[in-house]
């Protein structure tokens, strides 16, 4: 294998390794935002889009080679199946066939990778801002109900203190009412005790009259 393939596969088994540790269930996505936002990430994201395209480019043309390769010792094996030929040499083929069928696979699955890394990350990064976005919403909507819940004790507060003046303006006003009562009544037992004590008089007077009458008449 050489040098550049065996780049290609060690950057295949990273790829793997990181997928693999990104799908880790119990690593929440709010936490690797929390692991993006070091300023090392910061720093390396300015160069992120660069770094991308590249390896991107580099990736298509190692496919590309692999693909020549595959189709270059495809060829040739079918041309060297005649009975006279070495079997040093078509073994020689076969073996050169299988190193550009494994470089193919290997180019193919490192770039497909490394697109599915880059829409993981991005899927990691969005859903971490929507559960920011809801965890900040449930805090709106707790603010929201306590502020509602003193609002609403307030009301009963003012309700009941409202209830309670009402009360006593009643308990005033009927204070009030059963005190004209009382004048009024009292008003009337003199007015009545003055009527009595006319009729009284008027009585005595009329008694008296007849007494003198009787005594004139006799």
């Amino acid at each position: 294998m050489t040098f550049q393939w065996t780049a290609v596969a060690a950057f295949l088994y990273s790829e793997i390794g990181v997928i693999l540790l990104l799908c880790v269930p119990f690593i929440s996505p709010l936490r690797w935002q929390k692991i993006f936002m070091i300023p090392l990430w910061n720093k390396i994201a300015n160069y992120w889009n660069k770094a991308f395209l590249t390896i991107i480019v580099l990736l298509i043309v190692l496919f590309l080679d692999a693909i020549r390769e595959v189709k270059k010792y495809s060829t040739a094996q079918g041309t060297d199946k005649a009975p006279n030929i070495n079997p040093s040499a078509y073994d020689h083929i076969q073996m050169k066939l299988f190193r550009s069928q494994r470089n193919l696979y290997i180019s193919g699955f490192s770039l497909f990778l490394w697109l599915v890394l880059r829409r993981t990350v991005t899927l990691i990064t969005q859903l971490a801002k929507e559960m920011g976005i809801q965890v900040a919403m449930e805090i709106q909507v707790a603010n929201t109900n306590e502020a509602a819940r003193k609002y609403m004790e307030e009301n009963e507060k003012l309700q009941q203190a409202l209830n309670e003046k009402g009360k006593c303006e009643n308990e005033q006003a009927l204070e009030e009412d059963n005190k004209k009562l009382r004048q009024e009544t009292e008003k009337l037992k003199a007015e009545l005790k003055k009527t009595s004590n006319g009729n009284f008089f008027f009585f005595n007077c009329f008694l008296f009259n007849e007494n003198d009458l009787a005594f004139y008449a006799s």
